[in-house]
Parts: C-alpha cells; sequence; structure tokens
C-alpha cells in the first residue's frame, strides 16, 4: 500500500536550516508529483512547495519564495525540504502529500524558536 514517512523534524534557532525528508513506497514513485504542505498550530493546512516526476519544475508558495528547496531523488524514492534562514512563522507540522492518490504522509513537527 502507498506509504510516506516523514522525518527530519526538530527545534532550530531562528535564521537557522533543516531539511525535511520523506520516504516513499508502494506506488511508482517518479511518476508522480510530489508536495509538501504544513500546517501551523491553529491554522489550515497550506501548500508549501510541489515538483513535478522528473524535477524539472517546481514552485512555492510566496511566504517560502527564495529560503525553501524542493528536491527528490527518484532513485531512492525519496523527495525533501530544504529550509534556510527559518522564521519562528514557519514552525509547523510538515507533511508530504501526492495529489494524485490523494496520499498523505504523518507529518513531521518542525520548530522554529530561539
Amino acid at each position: 500500500q502507498v506509504q510516506l514517512v516523514e522525518s527530519g523534524g526538530g527545534l532550530v534557532e531562528p535564521g537557522g536550516s533543516l531539511r525535511v525528508s520523506c520516504a516513499a513506497s508502494g506506488f511508482t514513485f517518479s511518476s508522480y508529483r510530489m508536495t509538501w504542505y504544513r500546517q501551523a498550530p491553529g491554522k489550515e493546512r497550506e501548500l508549501v512547495a510541489t515538483i513535478t516526476t522528473a524535477g524539472g519544475s517546481k514552485n512555492y508558495a510566496d511566504s517560502v519564495k527564495g529560503r525553501f528547496t524542493i528536491s527528490r531523488d527518484n532513485t531512492k524514492n525519496m523527495v525533501y525540504l530544504q529550509m534556510n534562514s527559518l522564521k519562528p512563522e514557519d514552525t509547523a507540522v510538515y507533511y508530504c502529500y501526492v495529489p494524485r492518490l490523494d496520499a498523505w504522509g504523518q507529518g513531521t513537527l518542525v520548530t522554529v524558536s530561539s
């Protein structure tokens, strides 16, 4: 069955960096567009970044543009989100999501605080 497992979350100071990862299984990973969402406390889940099947096209929310980078490794069935210049407002649970399969991971918590 489809499985998405996020990892790499944690506590980081403002201005710091963190990379979260998503390990995918149970489907032909290279055939699917992948996305990252996040949900901050008390807020709705929001789309952060998307990447096409071969990684040739990437899109970002305005709030993270220039700071976050989405990437994928189709040989390892992995998708990543590199987060730089983190701000307290980036604090959220980060989720990996496959739109065509409507499949979510369990999320990984990122906390930006001094």
